[in-house]
């Protein structure tokens, strides 16, 4: 089972060792807790301490013995939306303090299919005429899945952001899906233009996405950057059938 969840969640090595022993222990004193999850004695009585007070775990007594039990891991979605509502708390001083930025970034590099999937968050929510994209070949839709693919275009459908896209025949079909869903308009060029990377251009962004073993993308902030752009997708667009 993969933990790092846990993790992501901001819990201690500790923490998530002692939760997982409670529920594969049952009801558990803190000698059979330290057995079960190898921890130091102090470092076990710390994490009860913080997991108690995290909601995660609870306790009775037997006489003056502690006798620990870990909460339904249905809770952690308590736990979630508590963390949910306290960043929400200061997400509107967070986005103040983004305005008053008086430095602006004209270009990002994120990596992953995680920092991908931010950057297609992130242009899908843009104010602009159309989403403009050209490239995207057999690796990209391998990369993500079509599922995902449709799902962000759902998504910016949802924004009422239409959008014009060239594809390779390479991916044909999930091109042509794409293309039966509203306000989108989609053409293809020959296999021949099969690429690792995808261009999207939005208002005054670019983001170019490249879906190699270790994907990574660049999301580009600049007015005449994106003009250029958009004019390279015009000749790819009157060229595609």
């Amino acid at each position: 089972m993969d933990l790092e969840i846990f993790k992501n969640l901001g819990m201690s090595e500790g923490e998530i060792k002692i939760y997982v022993s409670l529920l594969e222990l049952g009801s558990s004193g803190a000698g059979q807790i330290l057995v079960k999850s190898g921890l130091q004695n102090s470092v076990v009585h710390r994490a009860l301490n913080s997991l108690i007070e995290k909601g995660l775990i609870s306790f009775i007594l037997e006489g003056k013995r502690r006798v620990y039990s870990a909460v339904d891991p249905e809770n952690f979605f308590d736990f979630i939306e508590e963390k949910k509502r306290k960043f929400s708390e200061i997400l509107p001083e967070l986005k103040k303090k983004q305005i008053k930025a008086k430095v602006k970034e004209t270009a990002s590099i994120f990596k992953g299919v995680r920092g991908i999937k931010e950057v297609y968050n992130f242009m899908i929510n843009q104010a602009g005429e159309e989403y403009l994209t050209y490239g995207g070949g057999k690796p990209c839709a391998q990369k993500m899945g079509d599922t995902w693919w449709l799902n962000i275009h759902q998504k910016r459908i949802a924004n009422k952001l239409k959008s014009r896209q060239v594809f390779d025949e390479s991916v044909k079909k999930i091109g042509a899906d794409i293309g039966l869903l509203k306000l989108t308009n989609v053409r293809f060029l020959p296999e021949e233009f099969v690429s690792f990377q995808e261009t999207v251009i939005v208002g005054n962004f670019v983001a170019i996405s490249v879906f190699s073993e270790e994907p990574y993308s660049f999301l580009i902030h600049d007015k005449h950057v994106a003009e250029g752009y958009r004019k390279h997708f015009e000749i790819l667009w009157n060229r595609a059938k």
